[in-house]
């Protein structure tokens, strides 16, 4: 969809701070870390990720779809939009 959009610029710290523990991951695995270290970092990017999601989930929600439902047809659009965004990325 393309509309204009919030920006999420408040999450580029912690998506910086992501791609350092993805450089360190890579480089756990180049020195040959032990398995469940590694597990571990990847579980916390995971993590991290899901924090960075839920955010911009949340400004969309307050923001975006609120202010659809000030027309029925906005509405039942931004509905239909967050269905299919769930089904799609169903975990």
């Amino acid at each position: 969809m393309s509309e204009p959009h919030l920006s999420h610029m408040e999450n580029m710290p912690r998506l910086n701070r992501i791609s350092g523990q993805i450089e360190g991951i890579k480089k756990m695995i180049e020195e040959g870390r032990y398995c469940t270290d590694i597990i571990s970092q990847l579980r916390a990017v995971r993590a991290a990720v899901k924090a960075v999601e839920s955010n911009i989930l949340q400004k969309h929600l307050q923001n975006c779809v609120a202010q659809s439902f000030a027309s029925t047809e906005d509405k039942d659009k931004k509905i239909a939009e967050l269905k299919m965004l769930f089904d799609k990325f169903n975990d």
